[in-house]
């Protein structure tokens, strides 16, 4: 089954009285439990095309689909929660809350949901990215992979039908991202993502 399927998507930006495409006419699927990597130059539309998919943003003609969904049929508020429920993000600067402890941050997408906390499964998914031991620590003390892996967490904590990353490596040494990149590609085997 396609988990994601975009038709005939594009989008424009104003800028004054001018117009840029990001993105023209693109048509493709991505299958369930598939890992896709999207790669291009920078300003070719990449980041803009996971906030289509991610529903952060509109497309200004064509479709986006989530599991035969189309995204178009949400609200504004729909589209909030629809994203809370299905979709995970992992972006490039964390984004993590520096009041909350490692184990608030990760599950906060569930409790501001008003679910239920499944504490097992939270120190599952922590244990499996090597943070399992710092649950009650403070994310602002930690390394850039050690946030990185703290915002992953937290994307595949609420059991989204799809994990996006933007640049999930961009801010880490070599080393560090090869690792973080490998956690993605076992995490997506272990719980069924697709990424």
């Amino acid at each position: 089954m396609e988990a994601i399927k975009l038709v005939a998507v594009t989008k424009k930006f104003a800028y004054g009285s001018n117009y840029v495409k990001a993105l023209e006419n693109v048509s493709f699927s991505i299958e369930e439990q598939e890992f896709v990597v999207i790669m291009g130059p920078s300003g070719s539309g990449k980041s803009t095309l996971l906030n289509l998919i991610g529903g952060l943003d509109r497309p200004t003609s064509g479709e986006v689909f989530i599991k035969n969904v189309s995204l178009a049929e949400f609200t504004d508020d729909e589209m909030v929660e629809y994203r809370r429920r299905n979709i995970g993000f992992v972006f490039q600067k964390y984004n993590l809350i520096s009041v909350l402890n490692v184990f608030e941050n990760i599950v906060l997408p569930v409790k501001l949901d008003g679910m239920q906390v499944n504490k097992i499964f939270a120190h599952e998914i922590a244990e499996s990215l090597g943070i399992g031991d710092k649950l009650l620590q403070m994310p602002e003390n930690f390394s850039g992979g050690q946030q990185q892996r703290v915002a992953i967490a937290r994307a595949i904590f609420a059991k989204p039908t799809v994990l996006l990353a933007d640049e999930p490596t961009g801010n880490l040494d070599t080393k560090t991202s090869i690792e973080v990149m490998n956690l993605l590609k076992k995490l997506s085997r272990t719980f069924c993502q697709t990424m």
